[in-house]
């Protein structure tokens, strides 16, 4: 019998992750994702007070082959933890918000990295791509 793999427990952000994949420029799929919360691990070295300040988020960095600095957000507990099984602790930010914070060096933003639909953005990509206006 053949049934799509989870389909009906695809998010929001997984579907428009899955349509990015085939269409980089889809618009709709865009302001999706970036009206998506996405969970954010929580570094180890983290106190529980800043892993809680709603007013900042601790970014993980991780280093891609060839030294690129990268930060990983998942769009599930389940995508987050076939990447990074040994995570406790997340914070759930708006996408859209987290992007129009961008730093501007050069700090890459991967999005369920493990999975087929997986979407890697540089630094300029995220903030001209995600970023929306809060409020």
């Amino acid at each position: 019998m053949e049934t799509p793999a989870n389909d009906n427990a695809a998010t929001p952000a997984q579907h428009a992750l899955d349509v990015l994949a085939r269409n980089a420029e889809d618009a709709v799929a865009l302001d999706t994702l970036a009206g998506s919360d996405v969970l954010i691990p929580v570094p180890d070295d983290v106190s529980e007070e800043d892993a809680t300040n709603p007013s900042a988020v601790a970014l993980p960095v991780l280093e891609q082959p060839g030294g690129v600095p990268v930060v990983p957000v998942f769009t599930s507990e389940l995508e987050m933890s076939e990447l990074l099984p040994f995570v406790s602790r997340y914070r759930l930010v708006p996408l859209g918000a987290l992007a129009s914070q961008w730093p501007a060096d050069d700090l890459s933003l991967t999005i369920d990295a493990s999975s087929p639909h997986g979407l890697t953005l540089t630094s300029e990509g995220v903030r001209t791509l995600l970023a929306r206006p809060e409020g």
